[in-house]
């Protein structure tokens, strides 16, 4: 049974004073109180991302500060965004964060059934504006009528550290906080179904994946991540609890414990959201969903690294000039390899302890994987491994195929440098002389060249969703056959 929801007098306040902090009182700057309501928002026209998120937070912030006798709100832009340079490209940036914000529809919604009394579906914003005055670029924002007075002066919230989000990655990391911080009092959450928790979670809209969606790939992509993450992170610690329905789980919740080691002194007011990394990798080509994707993913240090080697990269057309930024950003990422390999061994482990489940729950013993299914599970992933590789080697050869003959021509002189400068056997420049990069001795010489060159280093190693795909269409086929 799920437990009772806490009754709206235990985290009843009195009103909040005009022009405090937020949480009441002036020597605590840097407390957000959140409506319960606003905690599990289900998105249903567009993806929430992390960045816009937070900016949502702050904004929220600023408008507790300002008061409930005001009907818009205004403030400068800099105390709410970070690391831009007010140019046109990134003013494109924060538009599409103001704008996702007032046209993305959501549901707002207690993460305990019952315990709003209302239901209620708005945009995250009524409206957003941009303007220069006196050569600083304001925001001006307004709240849906039917929800300003509970997000302004909410009667049930929770209590939020902005300092404490703002160093979270993941959309799932803070939505799991926030979640998590209403309820640490009690001890956990209410029961939900699983596929409740991923909209809230994900931040990604109802869909038909949703449907199709497997639990252990949720658990595994969106759950264990965020739980380490607020773990880790937070003041609080959180444990996932299952509860099934015959085999298979039906319902999750969260346990919630408070870390023993005491809080750090967190009394500076929110500072303003950082989008200087993803402004920098769409001035260098990228899409700023997969700069966020990638940032939550490897961390601010590792992707700032990154761009500085895709920077360096651009700047030279040798052998040509780069196709893909995203897909060589990507390929420097540290771990990748490592990662797919990781992520398919989890994904035979989880099937073979569901088979094993499924077994013990028929009468049959539950018993470790023998010697034969460990290498059977091992000739596999290397066959996904050798999948990708021959296929990615082929797109490879033809992109070479696809340059002039020119271009071909300087491409095997430049291989040719390379040999001699490492020392290779003779038999390869001589080869490579004669016939050139397509003879069978040299053409792996020449796809190793080519493609270290142009989509960078790692170009050869799948990411951990590129191999979960050859995965699972290998395993489909191989259903077709045997149908």
């Amino acid at each position: 049974m799920p437990p009772p929801a806490p009754s709206e007098a235990e985290n009843a306040a009195p009103p909040r004073p005009r022009g405090l902090a937020a949480a009441g009182k002036p020597d605590d700057p840097a407390l957000l109180l959140k409506a319960v309501n606003t905690l599990a928002i289900v998105p249903k026209s567009a993806r929430i991302t992390t960045l816009g998120r937070k900016t949502y937070n702050v904004l929220l912030y600023q408008a507790q500060e300002q008061g409930l006798e005001h009907d818009v709100f205004r403030a400068p832009l800099d105390t709410l965004i970070k690391g831009l340079e007010f140019d046109s490209h990134d003013h494109a940036l924060i538009k599409k964060h103001l704008r996702a914000m007032v046209s993305t529809t959501v549901e707002w919604q207690s993460p305990t059934t019952g315990e709003g009394s209302t239901w209620n579906v708005s945009g995250l914003l009524a409206h957003a504006k941009l303007s220069k005055e006196g050569g600083q670029v304001w925001v001006e924002w307004s709240y849906a009528v039917n929800l300003k007075q509970e997000l302004l002066e909410p009667t049930v919230f929770a209590r939020l550290r902005l300092e404490i989000i703002s160093q979270l990655r993941s959309h799932a990391g803070v939505a799991l906080y926030e979640i998590c911080t209403r309820y640490k009092d009690i001890g956990r959450t209410a029961r939900q179904a699983w596929r409740w928790w991923y909209p809230v979670l994900s931040g990604n809209p109802p869909s038909d994946k949703l449907a199709k969606l497997e639990y252990r790939i949720f658990k595994r992509d969106t759950l264990k991540p965020a739980i380490a993450e607020v773990s880790a992170i937070t003041d609080i610690e959180v444990e996932l609890v299952e509860h099934k329905q015959g085999r298979f789980i039906d319902e999750i919740q969260f346990r919630i414990a408070p870390k023993r080691q005491a809080s750090l002194a967190l009394t500076r007011p929110p500072q303003p959201v950082d989008l200087a990394l993803v402004a920098r990798a769409q001035r260098l080509g990228l899409g700023d969903e997969a700069a966020e994707d990638m940032v939550a993913v490897h961390g601010e240090d590792a992707f700032r690294a990154g761009l500085d080697s895709l920077e360096r990269r651009m700047a030279s057309s040798y052998p040509e000039p780069l196709r893909d930024p995203t897909r060589y950003l990507r390929a420097l990422m540290p771990g990748e390899a490592a990662r797919a390999q990781k992520r398919s061994a989890e994904l035979e482990a989880e099937a073979a302890s569901e088979a094993q489940a499924a077994g013990a729950g028929q009468g049959g013993r539950a018993e470790a994987p023998s010697p034969a299914a460990r290498d059977l599970q091992a000739k596999r992933q290397a066959r996904w491994l050798a999948e990708w590789t021959r296929r990615r080697h082929e797109q490879c050869a033809a992109d070479i195929e696809a340059l002039s003959t020119e271009a071909q021509r300087e491409l095997e002189a430049s291989l040719m440098a390379a040999l001699q400068a490492r020392k290779a056997h003779p038999s390869l420049t001589k080869r490579l002389a004669a016939s050139g990069w397509q003879h069978p001795m040299v053409r792996h010489e020449m796809l190793r060249h080519f493609g270290a060159a142009s989509y960078g280093p790692g170009w050869d190693q799948p990411s951990a969703e590129q191999l979960l795909a050859i995965a699972a269409e290998m395993g489909a086929d191989k259903a077709g056959e045997e149908r």
